[in-house]
């Protein structure tokens, strides 16, 4: 059984089970849309009065009474003209407006019972019974058919599964995810922040402390980069227009970016970065002895998001990619491919996620280029998935314009999938800057292009880690890794001395000096989810030694420096 299809159809069924209780307990409220989506449904609304808590919980017992009849979801069809008659006659006026601009002469139509009817095509589920456990959630705004322009109307949405073991799990899972919430785990940790008002929605400020963790990463990713034989190169924030209209992107992408006039020409911010890097290959004559060339840049870019879809640092304008191109023969696809796998696979590994799911994204509707090319492309990446072993998914139509890709998702600590890697294979990119190569007989050939990214965007990657680890870092990674904390004003000398030991050692070290009790700084520092607090009084200061609380391990007792630096050392070589 295609469990996520049959679930669809249950939080299908529930959405035509919501719009019902809305009618029964406002009759004067009109419906329009109600589909199933990730994680649940959503029914729309308009009605005067905006929906409150208790009108959601009065909605839930309404269902309940709908769901507990256990009707029967009968489909049939009508013709067009006497739909809108139909929906006209119940002051329906969207969906008289949904009819009218259909092409069909006949419309689908689905009863709940004898008890309630909505225009839809289905599917659903045989009757309301099967729907077992079911919430409504929130409510928030929404513009008719997405247009600003047009009536804001009330959105109602809601989860349903087969079973109320799913929905209680799904709920717990929810007050967790509540918890990890990269937005106010950013606030609290004073990691980054978002002055959408005065500089801009889904531009990220990185306060010091995100800033240090984001160094981290960088100096990480650069370093890894370099040891598996990748060049760093650096190109620039914006070029011309032209250029965009040779990649492609013009005309595909135009939409999602922001073009502007320089000296009467047009010019662009760069949303990808590979087009910055075919020219560096361009300027020069390649051999075939010198591919695969690998080009890597932590290449920041733009994008026009619209702003219902801005989300923290998860959905974001500008942000930052671990990006790499490499340029190379169709003899070396297979082994590069297979090599990339590895490579993300062993820094998921370091950063602490240990399950991925892969997934092979074909050939979309408005890609470009030969069709041979394409073949050739995604045979390419499946023969280099088959030969490391690995399952996927075939995820269709859902490849790059450009090229087919392996989408790499990894699994948080609560069981929620996450994008970050990919790798595309592209043909056409190489055919439109006319990319060559001279082979072993002296004759330019064509070289295949791979894009391909391990973190993806850094901002994602980053919230993906703040929810992963609730905030609560690894040692490696934390951007405050020790705060001291001297009891009294005389123990402030040896708290600088084994603060400098700490930093020559490579820790990164705070000292709390503050004229506040002992409890509230070890109490702020567990807050800030500092990894180890090392209190400093008489006793420590006369044996030159430090008592030690580990974040979620309490106190460790006392020990020396030396036997403190060697533990914290070791735990960030072991990434932990």
């Amino acid at each position: 059984m295609d469990y996520s299809r049959d679930i669809d159809k249950l939080r299908h069924t529930c959405s035509h089970v919501l719009a019902q209780a809305v009618k029964e307990l406002w009759p004067d409220a009109k419906v329009t849309i109600g589909p199933a989506i990730e994680a649940g449904f959503y029914y729309d609304f308009d009605k005067k009065e905006p929906f409150t808590d208790d009108d959601l919980k009065k909605i839930e017992k309404a269902m309940h009474r709908i769901v507990n009849k256990n009707l029967p979801m009968k489909q049939s069809s009508m013709a067009r003209e006497e739909a809108i008659q139909l929906f006209r006659s119940m002051h329906e006026d969207f969906k008289v407006e949904l009819i009218e601009n259909l092409p069909d002469k006949e419309v689908s139509i689905f009863h709940t019972g004898d008890e309630f009817l909505d225009l839809c095509k289905g599917p659903h589920v045989a009757s309301t019974g099967l729907i077992k456990g079911f919430k409504l959630l929130t409510v928030a705004g929404a513009y008719w058919r997405g247009d600003e322009k047009r009536p804001m109307l009330q959105r109602i949405y809601g989860t349903a599964f087969f079973s109320q073991k799913e929905l209680d799990d799904y709920l717990k899972m929810q007050e967790e995810a509540a918890k990890r919430d990269h937005r106010k785990l950013g606030t609290q940790l004073d990691l980054f922040h978002i002055y959408q008002e005065t500089a801009g929605a889904g531009l990220i400020f990185y306060h010091p402390n995100g800033g240090m963790l984001r160094k981290i990463i960088e100096d990480y990713v650069r370093e890894q980069h370099l040891k598996h034989g990748y060049k760093l190169v650096y190109t620039p924030h914006m070029l011309k227009g032209k250029l965009w209209e040779v990649s492609g992107h013009a005309d595909h992408y135009r939409d999602n970016m922001y073009y502007f006039k320089v000296d009467d020409e047009d010019y662009a911010v760069k949303p990808m970065n590979c087009p910055a890097h075919i020219m560096i290959y361009k300027s020069q004559t390649r051999s075939y002895r010198d591919l695969p060339v690998r080009y890597f840049e932590l290449g920041t870019v733009y994008r026009q998001e619209k702003a219902g879809v801005l989300h923290g640092l998860l959905r974001v304008r500008g942000f930052t990619q671990d990006d790499a191109h490499i340029f190379l023969r169709s003899d070396q696809v297979k082994e590069e491919v297979m090599a990339v796998i590895d490579f993300v696979f062993s820094v998921m590994n370091d950063f602490g996620f240990h399950d991925l799911h892969i997934e092979l994204s074909t050939q979309p509707k408005d890609s470009m280029g030969a069709q041979k090319d394409w073949d050739t492309a995604t045979a390419a990446l499946k023969s280099a998935l088959d030969a490391k072993g690995i399952k996927y998914d075939i995820n269709d139509g859902d490849g790059a314009f450009y090229g087919p890709k392996i989408d790499i998702k990894l699994k948080d600590a609560i069981g929620r999938e996450w994008q970050c890697g990919t790798i595309q294979c592209d043909f056409n990119l190489p055919q439109r800057f006319e990319l060559n190569y001279i082979d072993e007989s002296g004759q330019k050939v064509r070289p295949i292009m791979l894009h391909r990214a391990i973190l993806g965007s850094l901002e994602r990657f980053i919230g993906t880690l703040i929810e992963h680890y609730a905030g609560n870092f690894p040692l490696w990674l934390a951007p405050h890794q020790v705060a001291i904390i001297p009891i009294k004003a005389e123990h402030a000398e040896y708290a600088e001395q084994l603060k400098a030991e700490l930093t020559q050692a490579g820790l990164r070290v705070s000292i709390d000096h503050r004229n506040e009790s002992l409890s509230k700084r070890i109490r702020e520092a567990s807050m800030m989810k500092i990894p180890y607090q090392l209190v400093i009084g008489d006793k420590e200061m006369q044996s030159q030694q430090v008592a030690v609380r580990a974040q979620g391990d309490g106190d460790l007792g006392t020990m020396s420096s030396a036997a403190l630096i060697e533990r914290l050392k070791q735990q960030v070589i072991d990434k932990k």
